[in-house]
């Protein structure tokens, strides 16, 4: 990937508003946002997401390609996790090696912030992502059955987690293509 990821800021917003609401209609079953919710949102609640959470996105050129957001709970007993959240890639960005890179990125950013685990979760059916988050070291612990409701059917997510005080252990089962970008 030739690129930069960084961190988005309020001068981000109108970009990112763009890239979630791509996101939301290329990937309905994705997401737990909907897009006719989310399409009459105005410019704030996007920059208010932005400054209430960390949201990174990779850039190629000034064009943004990718997105990812890590949102915390400041509650005493749950101080020490991240959800990893709004995960998506363009569609002709996707196969170039971005999507590893945005969540690495989050998950330093989740350390420095000294916290000790990230939970996601993602559609049992998602085998791109799913593999995706195995890479970056993420194991499934549960599955929550009917998790969203999408167009009349019912999707049943993995819930998944990773631990960023001891570094992940290779996936039992995995394939060349898991271990490799």
């Amino acid at each position: 990937m030739n690129g930069l990821v960084r961190q988005l800021t309020e001068a981000d917003a109108e970009a990112f508003r763009a890239i979630r609401l791509e996101a939301l209609a290329d990937s309905p079953d994705a997401f737990g946002g909907d897009l006719a919710e989310e399409s009459r949102q105005g410019l704030e609640a996007f920059t208010r997401q932005i400054t209430q959470s960390a949201i990174f996105g990779a850039f190629t050129g000034d064009e943004l390609r990718g997105v990812v957001g890590l949102f915390w709970n400041d509650s005493a007993k749950r101080r020490h996790l991240d959800h990893l959240y709004t995960v998506y890639v363009t569609p002709a960005a996707r196969g170039t090696g971005i999507g590893l890179p945005l969540i690495e990125t989050a998950l330093d950013h989740a350390r420095a912030r000294g916290l000790v685990q990230v939970l996601l979760g993602v559609a049992t059916h998602n085998g791109p992502a799913i593999a995706l988050y195995r890479k970056a070291g993420f194991d499934i612990y549960g599955t929550e059955k009917r998790s969203l409701f999408v167009n009349g059917r019912y999707i049943d997510e993995h819930m998944m987690v990773r631990f960023l005080d001891h570094e992940p252990v290779q996936q039992q089962g995995a394939t060349e293509s898991d271990k490799s970008e």
